[in-house]
């Protein structure tokens, strides 16, 4: 009996999106488990079931390591899923959230509203949502004027992300206690999380990401292109900014809590492309699920690397994602002048 080549293709997906839920829950376990105070998986078990556990450690694993853990959890999840959606609309794999200003433009409403509004933190990914939103259609309009080109879309975003940059530096000078661990927001970070922050955000995150999945065949004839997608019926100019509005929530709903994190956005996606192909379900799927996992394990790097010491995780992040990006623009040989 022969095995017909979408079976085949099938079950390799089958077999890849086992590994990463594997993968998943073995970088849940180690990232409760792994910090300055180790704890066994006897009493993470313990925990779970209301077993004996000392009270030193049931708070450590309470406020300490759970909402980290959420916390990376959400932000992986929301930053990879935001990098895929941008990359298909813009037709741009160099775009990401941070590379095109999008985590800078929420930064920046962050600050803001953690200055004149210190008592409304619930609000935050909101604020957050609408700085994202502003600053990829700045950057969008910037590169219309100028050449829509891939590499002017790419220096048009850096432009944007230094000026939101530069806001966010300002405002902490007039009220330099407004944003609390404000080296880690800028750097990113999830040593400070808490539960009360993660929240709203979340709510946001999973609203946005079934929002995206359900869209999911209009993102596939986005990607064709907006003259074929025209052809096709889709109505180009509703769908495009409904999909960077969406793209912008999960970015901003994660800078509001975990701060500047860079390049999730931007590797993730293309692992999965190399794993999964083009399929938006499928890549949509995948990067939530690979975003968490590079989080979670770039975050107990971060824990273990100096340790007693610790790193921020957007250190061990960049580390990683600057060299990934200089090969992307290196691949990108004469993108000015491809589109």
């Amino acid at each position: 009996m022969k095995i017909s080549p979408t079976s085949s293709s099938e079950n390799k997906n089958s077999l890849i999106f086992a590994a990463l839920g594997a993968l998943l829950i073995v970088s849940l376990v180690l990232s409760i488990c792994v910090g300055s105070v180790s704890i066994s998986l006897n009493e993470i078990f313990s925990f779970f079931t209301g077993g004996d556990v000392s009270t030193a450690h049931k708070a450590i694993i309470m406020f300490s390591r759970l909402p980290r853990t959420a916390g990376c959890l959400f932000a992986g999840m929301a930053l990879a899923v935001s990098g895929a959606v941008i990359q298909s609309v813009l037709a741009n794999p160099l775009a990401a959230p941070n590379i095109i200003g999008v985590n800078s433009g929420a930064g920046m409403m962050v600050a803001l509203w953690s200055i004149f509004f210190p008592g409304l933190i619930a609000l935050t990914p909101v604020a957050a949502f609408f700085g994202a939103f502003l600053s990829v259609m700045i950057v969008l309009l910037i590169a219309k004027k100028s050449g829509a080109s891939k590499i002017t879309l790419i220096l048009a975003g850096v432009a944007v992300s230094g000026i939101f940059a530069a806001g966010i530096d300002a405002a902490i000078s007039f009220s330099p206690d407004a944003l609390t661990a404000y080296s880690d927001f800028k750097i990113g970070g999830l040593a400070n999380v808490s539960f009360e922050r993660i929240l709203p955000a979340a709510v946001i995150i999973l609203v946005s990401f079934i929002a995206i999945l359900s869209l999911c065949n209009e993102l596939d004839v986005m990607m064709l292109g907006s003259d074929t997608a025209r052809s096709l019926g889709l109505n180009v100019r509703f769908i495009r900014p409904l999909f960077l509005a969406l793209a912008a929530a999960l970015a901003g709903a994660a800078v509001s809590f975990a701060g500047l994190l860079g390049f999730i956005g931007l590797i993730v996606p293309h692992i999965m492309r190399r794993l999964f192909g083009e399929q938006s379900r499928v890549l949509v799927a995948s990067s939530a699920i690979g975003g968490a996992v590079m989080l979670l394990l770039c975050d107990i790097l971060a824990r273990v690397l100096v340790a007693p010491y610790e790193l921020s995780v957007g250190i061990v992040l960049s580390f990683l994602g600057g060299p990934f990006f200089i090969w992307l623009l290196l691949r990108q040989r004469g993108g000015r002048n491809r589109d």
